[in-house]
């Protein structure tokens, strides 16, 4: 057996998940120096590489896992219980191990070639003016929000190609370090170890062959579909990515929870009255406990459905169910932040001062509604008006 197999046969989802929750209590330890650096400490990444965790998705020819996405979202809650910036940005470059295999496998090969514990950062803004060249593109522009770039060597961007006649074609460019600029205008209220800042690209040349269609991505037409031909990598790239983003709140929730279960139990107020014997500390425990279980059985239920269609080799062309995922993918983040008040609304006095860290899971799950991707007045009103009727207008499912 190889070293690599060997590596296969001894990792499974459990001892994965096991190895996040012992990151916790050194996340925590480190809550702190992250918002003050606002960046990911560097020997953090290194644990979680580590420990395995940026391989869950990672095709197998470069040392990955290819285990199924349920196993990665359940590492980011893990991690989130401690901190959710740093659960946050695993969510985020960890899923781009799973969308390289959706592009022509030479550029896994850039990435990976010299170093399978490459990083890859992204910002999908469609921010990029692109010139068809022969070859490939030229490319320039700016960006906001990317995630863990400090802890990158390469950088997904996003941009449109305009035909005349046709729509907006959108595309994943798939950049080099040497090729970008990072701007540090990230000062931020909440997730602010995420360093989530701009990227500035000036002309460079982009292969065709770096390039990733969205087109391509709803359809399962992907360049990378006969060289990755594992079951993970016909899930499509809508589904996978929006809860790369929702996920880490549901974590964050729970990290809020657990900080004021132990609060409580033994909080006796300026009034003689003891925490624990309010009804509304009650009320406030008992249902954000029962939203955390129903979102992460949502959550389960969602990719198993999928992934039992494609394993009976059906269509995912039932296109109700992919947008009812997307809304409930979508809502995730604001539950979990009309749940991170309810708590911090019970703690009295208390709840306002710093070192008391309920303050920062509920200002990182606040932060995390701001995505573009957890609005779900705008997913809402798409899935409704689908069911009344009307056509569909989101093509990112």
């Amino acid at each position: 057996m190889s070293q690599a197999a060997a590596k296969l046969a001894t990792v499974t989802p459990e001892l994965l998940v096991q190895r996040a929750r012992d990151l916790i209590p050194k996340l925590k330890e480190r809550a702190v120096q992250t918002e003050t650096a606002r960046k990911v400490p560097e020997e953090t990444i290194a644990e979680m590489q580590a420990a395995g965790l940026f391989d869950v998705l990672k095709p197998k020819m470069y040392g990955g896992y290819e285990m199924d996405p349920q196993v990665f979202y359940d590492v980011q809650m893990a991690l989130a219980e401690g901190c959710m910036s740093t659960a946050w940005i695993y969510g985020v470059i960890g899923v781009h191990n799973w969308q390289i295999a959706l592009f022509d496998p030479r550029a896994a090969q850039d990435v990976f070639g010299k170093d399978p514990s490459t990083l890859i950062a992204s910002t999908y803004m469609p921010k990029g003016q692109v010139t068809p060249v022969e070859g490939g593109f030229k490319f320039s522009g700016r960006w906001g929000f990317s995630s863990g770039i400090d802890h990158c060597d390469w950088v997904f961007l996003g941009g449109l190609i305009f035909n005349p006649g046709q729509p907006p074609e959108y595309r994943t460019f798939l950049l080099p370090k040497s090729d970008y600029e990072v701007i540090d205008t990230w000062h931020v209220m909440g997730l602010k170890g995420t360093g989530s800042k701009d990227i500035v690209v000036k002309d460079v040349f982009v292969p065709e062959y770096r390039t990733h269609k969205a087109s391509d991505g709803f359809m399962g037409t992907n360049p990378g579909r006969d060289t990755f031909t594992a079951d993970l990598y016909k899930l499509p790239f809508g589904q996978i990515f929006v809860r790369a983003v929702s996920t880490a709140a549901i974590g964050g929730l729970q990290g809020a929870l657990d900080t004021f279960l132990d609060f409580a139990k033994v909080r006796v107020g300026d009034m003689g009255n003891k925490t624990s014997e309010q009804a509304p500390a009650q009320l406030a425990a008992a249902e954000t406990a029962t939203a955390i279980d129903e979102m992460k059985l949502v959550l389960n239920r969602n990719f198993s459905v999928l992934q039992t269609k494609i394993r009976n080799k059906q269509p995912l062309d039932d296109i109700q169910q992919r947008l009812l995922f997307r809304h409930q993918a979508s809502q995730t983040v604001e539950r979990c932040a009309k749940h991170a008040y309810q708590l911090f609304s019970v703690c009295g006095g208390r709840g306002i001062f710093t070192d008391f860290p309920l303050y920062r899971y509920m200002t990182d799950i606040m932060a995390a509604r701001g995505h573009y991707a957890n609005n779900p007045e705008q997913f809402g009103r798409n899935f409704g008006g689908f069911l009344l009727g009307r056509e569909n207008t989101d093509f990112f499912i």
